[in-house]
């Protein structure tokens, strides 16, 4: 095994943990690993991404059903409308992006290029929303009797399932906020309702990519996912003994410098 796989395995393992302890950012750091220590082609990594995060997030919802921190409603009005643009993009959309994307005189972006900015560009994005400390702020203790915002929620699943069928995360870092701040829902219930729709999200899109035939590693993902799977149990026992609040900045602030440096390789290489 090459020095390079056993850190993949290793950063699996970190992955899982991301997602237990605030719910967010497994695919973040899926599909980089993939690409980067794996050398697996970018596409291919956004389906890889989308079998371990799915199979990931299925056991921490689990986790979080028994703690009663699924919120059922929230599922089907976000999750609905997400995982029907996952399946559309990834059966039809993604097949049908040209390579090169573009090709403007002696401008060439290829389709791998195209899409590690895409990314690069959704992990700026997933430390901004991870590092505001708006979703830390206080808020009128939660019941089951206040608004819930049906449209608005329903309109950000949209927009996650165009995320997560493009570029194959699983946009718990879009997810949450929405949770906390359209449907008032408790950090904790966020989590737990954010892993059970990036588990149907990122499941469906899996099964988007195998309409198209595309060519599966199924040993590697086995162990892979596997590995994100004690990552993702042991961090959700670790939510028992450090908040959310204090973790979820210190991720943000990684994920903004691994996107950075994904950005600047693939736009200066």
């Amino acid at each position: 095994m090459h020095w390079l796989e056993i850190i993949g395995y290793l950063s699996a393992f970190v992955m899982g943990l991301s997602l237990g302890l605030i719910g967010g950012g497994g695919s973040i750091l899926s599909v980089p690993i993939l690409v980067y220590l794996f050398k697996i082609d970018v596409v291919t990594a956004t389906t890889y991404s989308l079998f371990v995060v799915g199979i990931a997030s299925f056991s921490g919802a689990i986790n979080h059903f028994r703690l009663g921190n699924i919120h059922w409603k929230a599922v089907f009005f976000f999750g609905m409308p997400s995982i029907i643009t996952v399946f559309l993009i990834r059966s039809f959309g993604v097949p049908r992006i040209p390579d090169p994307v573009l090709h403007w005189g002696n401008f060439i972006v290829p389709k791998p290029t195209f899409f590690l900015v895409l990314f690069g560009i959704v992990m700026l994005m997933a430390s901004i929303a991870m590092t505001s400390k708006k979703l830390g702020s206080k808020r009128k203790p939660w019941n089951e009797e206040q608004e819930f915002r049906y449209p608005y929620i329903s309109l950000q699943g949209l927009l996650v399932g165009c995320i997560t069928g493009l570029v194959g995360a699983g946009g718990g870092f879009l997810i949450i906020p929405g949770l906390v701040i359209l449907a008032k829902l408790p950090m904790k219930k966020a989590i737990g309702t954010s892993l059970a729709i990036i588990s149907l999200n990122a499941t469906i899109g899996f099964l988007g990519d195998l309409h198209n035939n595309v060519h599966i590693n199924w040993m590697l993902l086995a162990i892979f996912a596997t590995i994100a799977i004690g990552g993702i149990l042991y961090g959700s026992n670790l939510t028992k003994r450090y908040t959310n609040e204090k973790l979820k900045p210190l991720f943000g602030w990684f994920v903004m410098v691994m996107a950075i440096l994904i950005i600047l390789e693939e736009l200066l290489s």
